[in-house]
C-alpha cells in the first residue's frame, strides 16, 4: 500500500509537469503564430523585397542559436519573437508574390487552410493517441537535412523538378515532425516549451511554404 502511494506521489508531479509544457507550448506557439502573421503582414503592405537566401540562412541561424542558447530564461522568449517575427518578413514577399497571380488569393488560402487543417489533425492524433513516435526522430533527422541540400542545390541550378520534388518531401517531413515534437511533448521527451514551440513553429511555417508551392504548381500559375 505503502509502495503504491509513492509510486502516485512521483507520477502526479511528473503528468503535471507535462502537461505544464503542453499548455505553455501551445499558448506560445498561438501567440508567435499571431506575431509572425503580423509581421508577414507589414512586409506585404510595405511591399519589402525579400532579403534573399543568404541573409535568410544567417537570421534564421542566428537567431535559431541565441534562442536555443537562452531557452532557459527570459530572453529566451525575446530571441524566439524575434525568430519568428523574421521568418514573417520573410515570408510577406513570398506571399506576395503569389497573390499578384489570376487566382492568388484563392491558393493562399487553400494552402493556410491545409496547413492548419494538417497540423491540428496530426497534433490532436499524437496528443490524443499518446502513441509514442520518438522511433522517427533519426528519419527525420536525415531526411530534413536532405532535403535542406537539395533544396539548396534546387535553388542554384534553377531545377524547377527537383525544386517541387523538395516540396513534396518536406510536406511529407514536416508532418512527421509534427508527430514527433508532440509525441516528445506528451512523453517527456522535450520538457523545454521554448524549443517545442520552435520546432512546431517551423513545421507549420515548412508545411505552409511547400503546400504553396505545390498548389501554385499545379495549378498552372508558378
Amino acid at each position: 500500500m505503502n509502495r503504491l502511494a509513492q509510486t502516485v506521489t512521483r507520477t502526479q508531479p511528473s503528468v503535471l509537469a507535462t502537461n505544464k509544457v503542453i499548455r505553455n507550448t501551445y499558448i506560445l506557439l498561438s501567440m508567435t503564430l499571431l506575431f509572425s502573421a503580423l509581421t508577414a503582414g507589414l512586409s506585404m503592405a510595405l511591399n519589402l523585397p525579400h532579403p534573399g537566401m543568404l541573409l535568410t540562412f544567417v537570421g534564421y541561424f542566428g537567431l535559431l542559436f541565441l534562442t536555443s542558447k537562452f531557452r532557459n530564461s527570459g530572453l529566451g522568449l525575446v530571441f524566439v519573437f524575434a525568430l519568428t517575427g523574421f521568418m514573417g518578413l520573410t515570408l510577406g514577399p513570398i506571399i506576395n508574390l503569389y497573390l499578384h497571380l489570376p487566382n492568388g488569393g484563392q491558393l493562399v488560402m487553400t494552402a493556410l487552410g491545409a496547413t492548419g487543417v494538417i497540423f491540428l489533425s496530426l497534433s490532436g492524433y499524437a496528443l490524443t493517441s499518446r502513441k509514442d513516435f520518438s522511433f522517427m526522430g533519426a528519419f527525420l533527422m536525415v531526411g530534413i537535412l536532405v532535403a535542406f541540400l537539395a533544396g539548396i542545390a534546387a535553388a542554384f541550378l534553377s531545377m524547377p523538378g527537383l525544386s517541387l520534388a523538395v516540396s513534396a518531401m518536406f510536406v511529407l517531413l514536416m508532418s512527421g515532425l509534427i508527430l514527433f515534437q508532440t509525441s516528445q511533448l506528451v512523453h517527456g521527451g522535450e520538457t523545454n516549451y521554448i524549443m517545442a514551440t520552435v520546432t512546431l513553429y517551423v513545421s507549420f511555417y515548412n508545411l505552409f511554404l511547400s503546400l504553396l508551392q505545390l498548389l501554385g504548381a499545379f495549378s498552372g500559375d508558378d
